[in-house]
């Protein structure tokens, strides 16, 4: 019997697209003027590098993708491309594109929903990888050799 959404992780996917939404409302429902010379430059870099990390981890991933923490049966531990730099690159475009859309939308509700998001990702990851250790007898060794969310810091 194949195990259900909430057993896989279901109630992180819903939680991690209520963070998603809330962080696209918030910014046009609640905009600012807090803009500085260097705002839309640094929303449109976040944009940027957060849609290739984005990109590149789904192109390389493939059909192994999934929201739920828990691999898909029959998966393969990906460790090439974006992956030889960071282990979850999808957490940091989420990451990345939701401040880069604070920023552009100058929204503080967006802003700290940002900061949220992180701090959710980061949960989600720590607790996905227990279940990727069990799934691949090679991610401790990979683990140790590539960085969770930034590549080369953390």
């Amino acid at each position: 019997m194949e195990t259900g959404f909430w057993e896989k992780g279901g109630l992180w996917a819903t939680l991690q697209w209520l963070l998603m939404g809330g962080t696209l409302a918030a910014g046009p429902l609640q905009s600012g003027d807090w803009s500085t010379a260097g705002s839309r430059p640094a929303a449109v870099l976040l944009l940027i590098v957060g849609a290739t990390f984005g990109i590149a981890g789904t192109v390389r991933l493939g059909r192994n993708r999934t929201i739920l923490p828990e691999p898909k049966p029959g998966s393969q531990l990906i460790t090439q491309g974006i992956y030889a730099w960071v282990r979850h690159p999808l957490y940091t475009s989420v990451i990345l594109l939701s401040f880069a859309w604070a920023i552009a939308w100058q929204s503080l509700p967006a802003l700290v929903l940002a900061l949220a998001t992180t701090g959710f990702l980061d949960a989600k990851s720590r607790h996905e990888e227990t279940r990727l250790r069990k799934h691949f007898p090679d991610y401790p060794d990979y683990a140790r050799h590539v960085k969770r969310l930034i590549p080369f810091l953390y």
